[in-house]
């Protein structure tokens, strides 16, 4: 069970186009800086196609405000490379109160990051079957006040299957993403 210090924020840092040799390049870099973040991690890891080209970032993270959260985004070497085209930093809740370490499931088998932008009143619970569920919570405003959304890794046979987790009635957009567990094996 892992315990909080402060806030928990999710970080989805997506590739700019045509970004995928550099970021290869700050490999290194972009694990050391994380290896300084190691304790306070619940989850990471590459998003890609399906032709396994790099499209971005995920990084769940508990930190001890919203302006610690902006610097861990923006400082990070792929960032201030150029790497990445944009960032999505929200306030996040751990609702199944683990890190992807924890996950019984493991490393292996097919992961995807699932994000739905929500539209008015606060999206789904935590579904019943939490089997395939690696990391899954509301996204929040800074001040944890208002529901935007929610973002969830997740074990799925496919694309649909990943997307069937989130009530589509409650979302005015649901993304797919192929995910692996991230960080040094």
């Amino acid at each position: 069970m892992v315990e909080t210090a402060g806030m928990e924020f999710f970080c989805y840092h997506r590739d700019r186009h045509g970004s995928a040799d550099l970021r290869e390049a700050l490999t290194e870099e972009h694990w050391s800086y994380m290896d300084r973040y190691a304790a306070e991690l619940i989850a990471r890891g590459p998003t890609f196609t399906d032709d396994d080209t790099p499209t971005g970032s995920v990084h769940i993270v508990d930190l001890p405000d919203p302006a610690a959260a902006r610097a861990f985004a923006f400082d990070e070497p792929c960032y201030q490379a150029g790497a990445f085209r944009d960032v999505l930093i929200r306030r996040w809740r751990n609702l199944l109160g683990r890190t992807m370490w924890e996950f019984p499931g493991g490393r292996d088998g097919t992961s995807y990051l699932v994000i739905g932008l929500g539209t008015g009143d606060a999206g789904d619970p935590v579904p019943a079957d939490r089997e395939a569920l690696i990391a899954y919570g509301p996204l929040l405003s800074d001040d944890g006040a208002t529901w935007l959304g929610t973002a969830a890794l997740v074990r799925a046979a496919d694309p649909a299957a990943a997307r069937a987790i989130l009530d589509p009635d409650r979302y005015a957009v649901i993304e797919v993403h192929n995910w692996e567990f991230g960080g040094r094996r």
